[in-house]
């Protein structure tokens, strides 16, 4: 199993009480391991829009909770039925916690089998979380790490990669076709324009916040659209750039009210729009939607296989995580901040085991 040598009690960052601020407190370390568990030493964990959900009891775990559900770090005790992962395994922790293994989900097609309706939690989101310095995951959902990612970038992309990289590949685009991100300058946007070029994309990215189209720019979109503009001006750049006909498929970020309205318009008669974004409501005028026969779909993370098939990708086309980092629990407030400031771009993480990011660098992680 592995827990010698493991301290009693550790530091996490906990909701206490929804709507109210986090707190930092000394919590016994979770050193019962049962089936396919997986004890992890935190190296990395990252904060991502969800987590403000749970903050607000939108999703209501038990509490108090520890809070993030994006963690990576090293493996140090497993579970007695683990098999793909061993102890001093780099990993990217599951999000998904023991779904049941016999439900239509779970048995069907590989890459649905995040949907499980009997599972028993989703760390971080309706149970303890990662901003921990040990935290217990699903060795069924947690991911070994290629030795070319970080655990700097693996936090993130445990969520918010897991996601937009589903959207994608739902889209089933080939190379030289067109996909519009619409709320491409976030934590996921820039993720989403990276998979989308290493595979062969061309890429629309709107945006409506000025740091958002620079981010947007920098990382490689091929067209930049302002979403301030009227609607009519931005479907006209875009089918400006694409032959009267607007984009193949088009991925919702944002959660503006007219965002997917906004993803209707742009895409192509016939086309397909991946929603990922979480607003109260999503609404769509019936002309933009029944009378071009838009589809819109949606998408939640992606399956344990779908995630070694995104990390291949990260490898392989050399994708990067835009962080801001902050060292040590403690500084949940200032991460706080920065988050709810609205000028953060990419993904704010904390490096909560500053001896694993030292001894990564010192073997030379790129990504």
């Amino acid at each position: 199993m592995g827990l010698e040598g493991i301290p009693d009690t550790m530091k996490a960052v906990q909701v206490v009480e929804f709507n109210k601020p986090y707190e930092v407190r000394e919590v016994p370390v979770p050193k019962k391991l049962e089936g396919p568990d997986v004890l992890v030493k935190i190296a990395v964990a990252s904060y991502c829009h969800t987590d403000s959900m749970v903050k607000k009891g939108i999703f209501k775990p038990p509490l108090p909770c520890i809070a993030s559900h994006e963690g990576a770090g090293t493996i140090v005790a497993i579970g007695p039925e683990v098999k793909h992962l061993k102890i001093g395994d780099r990993a990217m922790c599951g999000l998904p916690y023991r779904p049941c293994r016999v439900c239509p989900d779970c048995t069907g097609p590989e890459n649905q089998t995040q949907y499980c309706n009997q599972i028993k939690k989703h760390c971080g989101v309706l149970g303890d979380g990662f901003f921990a310095e040990y935290a217990v995951a699903d060795s069924q959902t947690t991911t070994p790490l290629p030795d070319k990612v970080s655990f700097e970038s693996a936090a993130p992309l445990a969520c918010a990669g897991r996601t937009i990289w589903r959207a994608v590949d739902l889209t089933g685009l080939k190379a030289g076709e067109w996909i519009a991100l619409v709320g491409s300058g976030g934590g996921l946007g820039h993720l989403g324009i990276q998979f989308a070029k290493g595979r062969g994309l061309n890429v629309v990215g709107v945006d409506a916040r000025d740091g958002a189209l620079e981010l947007t720019k920098s990382y490689g979109a091929d067209v930049v659209v302002d979403a301030r503009n009227d609607k009519d001006e931005v479907v006209k750049q875009v089918q400006a750039v694409t032959g009267g006909r607007g984009v193949d498929s088009a991925i919702v970020l944002a959660d503006h009210a007219d965002a997917t309205a906004l993803a209707c318009a742009i895409t192509k008669m016939h086309g397909d729009v991946i929603q990922i974004a979480q607003p109260d409501q999503v609404s769509v005028p019936f002309h933009e939607l029944v009378f071009r026969d838009i589809r819109i779909r949606s998408s939640l993370i992606c399956s344990a296989g779908d995630s070694v098939r995104m990390l291949d990708e990260i490898s392989a086309n050399n994708i990067t995580v835009k962080t801001n980092p902050f060292h040590g629990l403690d500084k949940i407030k200032d991460l706080t901040e920065l988050v709810q400031g609205g000028k953060m771009q990419g993904k704010a993480i904390i490096i909560v085991d500053e001896e694993q990011i030292k001894k990564e660098h010192e073997a030379g992680k790129l990504l």
